[in-house]
């Protein structure tokens, strides 16, 4: 993958909310191009592999109950200057610190519950992307 794609992930919260359509839509309507998608209720082992990053922050377990929660819903997009254009368009993780019009403004309820994941690089999104879809599902 190159600088034209990003990973994400509609966290549990947005899923349960009823705010996939909506978030889908604004992530059209900045356009990006939906390359992979997919809806799946993570195990307590794949969301522990997913944030390992994370394993000896004190926030990992609770990290791993959210994830587990409830489904998710992920996706690879395309879009040139894909990665820092999507961090634009989530916001900050905090909604309340979030600019007007970002879908964590709208859609989060709080910082754990901050609706939506965006890769932060270029070499995440490989990983992050690679972990949910195989080469033949990225179109």
């Amino acid at each position: 993958m190159s600088g034209n794609r990003t990973f994400t992930m509609l966290k549990p919260d947005a899923v349960e909310n009823g705010h996939i359509g909506a978030i889908l839509a604004k992530i059209n309507e900045a356009g990006f191009r939906i390359v992979s998608l997919q809806m799946q209720q993570l195990s307590r082992h794949e969301a522990g592999l997913f944030y390992a990053v994370h394993k000896e922050r004190s926030f990992y377990g609770e990290l791993v109950d959210y994830m587990t929660s409830g489904p998710i819903v992920a996706a690879i997009l395309e879009k040139d200057n894909a990665v820092e254009d999507f961090r634009t368009l989530i916001g900050a993780t905090d909604p309340t610190q979030a600019a007007e019009g970002t879908i964590r403004r709208l859609f989060a309820t709080s910082i754990s519950a901050n609706a939506v994941h965006g890769s932060d690089s270029n070499e995440n999104t490989a990983i992050e992307g690679a972990f949910f879809f195989g080469a033949k599902e990225q179109f």
